[in-house]
């Protein structure tokens, strides 16, 4: 077995562990698994724009950087076991991703970026995959090319993406889990899922990853000894948000009233377009009358276009 197909293996079981265990112990009780903005997070965010910013970044930016800047013969890490690269790389880029985190709450364009990420109001451990475009290609970029110019070990990526999954996964899963003394040291949902509260005094603190110890250090910790609440108001933005993906993107760089758009029949067009691909879905495999049964009639107005969109 390869080391890719081994990662994703791995990969596949905690996601598996993770699901089970958001059933079992939920940090935030009745919360469905079928949330609102699943499907955008799986399909678009997690599917989708993954694996098209796998190809732009490795092959039209880490590699072209790579062929004018390769420090490779610098011999950096020739006496180094990949054990040793891979938590070197895992705990400097934790350090970037704080202070780069932290960067994003306190500028308000770099929070333009950084909005979609907090736009959930139902987290779960696909919540941490909605990430802006460009975001993404600025922390991957920033995460990868070191790796590949510096001349590590070719293993180093696949171990360092599949380690990035999982925790990010475990710290925004609805798990009910504390940690003790270790929550100084390790990032976990007890600390992360109040960093997606809607509360101010939450804005400017937790903005570790995988090492708490970071909030610590600086002084960003928030940690009251209780949950945000269960009403939707407590979690999300106190501002409302488109639920499309490419809507989500554009809300980046122009505001716009997404459920005021819906008067308009060029916008009622394209809001249409998906709940009526997955109405032929369940017409060509037969689900159309298990629809009617459990009560899913398709939209008739404004605002049933909007709920069957984000679903």
């Amino acid at each position: 077995m390869t080391l890719l197909q081994t990662t994703t293996t791995i990969l596949i079981c905690w996601v598996i562990f993770i699901i089970a265990w958001e059933r079992i112990l939920p940090y935030r009780k009745g919360l469905p698994f079928f949330r609102e903005g699943f499907w955008v997070d799986l399909v678009w965010y997690t599917i989708i724009q993954s694996y098209v910013l796998k190809i732009v970044i490795f092959d039209y930016i880490i590699n072209p950087v790579r062929l004018h800047f390769d420090w490779s013969g610098l011999q950096f890490f020739k006496s180094w076991s990949i054990t040793e690269q891979v938590l070197f790389f895992v705990v400097t880029h934790d350090l970037y991703i704080y202070l780069f985190h932290r960067l994003q709450h306190a500028s308000k364009l770099l929070w333009r970026i950084h909005e979609a990420h907090h736009s959930g109001k139902e987290v779960d451990f696909l919540a941490g995959s909605r990430s802006h475009v460009l975001e993404i290609i600025i922390n991957q970029t920033i995460e990868f090319a070191p790796i590949v110019i510096l001349g590590a070990d070719p293993a180093v990526v696949p171990i360092k993406a599949m380690l990035d999954a999982m925790w990010g996964m475990f710290i925004h899963a609805n798990i009910n889990v504390k940690l003790g003394k270790l929550k100084f040291f390790f990032n976990s949902p007890e600390l992360h899922l109040w960093h997606h509260a809607n509360y101010r005094e939450v804005f400017h603190a937790n903005f570790s990853t995988k090492f708490a110890l970071w909030d610590y250090l600086f002084g960003t910790i928030y940690d009251p000894g209780h949950k945000p609440g269960e009403l939707r108001e407590n979690w999300g933005l106190y501002y409302d948000y488109p639920k499309d993906y490419f809507l989500q993107h554009a809300f980046s760089v122009i505001r716009f009233d997404e459920k005021g758009l819906l008067k308009h029949n060029w916008f009622r067009h394209y809001y249409d377009l998906r709940p009526k691909l997955v109405n032929r879905i369940k017409i060509l495999f037969g689900l159309r009358q298990a629809a009617k049964v459990v009560n899913m009639p398709p939209p008739l107005d404004a605002d049933e276009n909007l709920m069957s969109c984000n679903q």
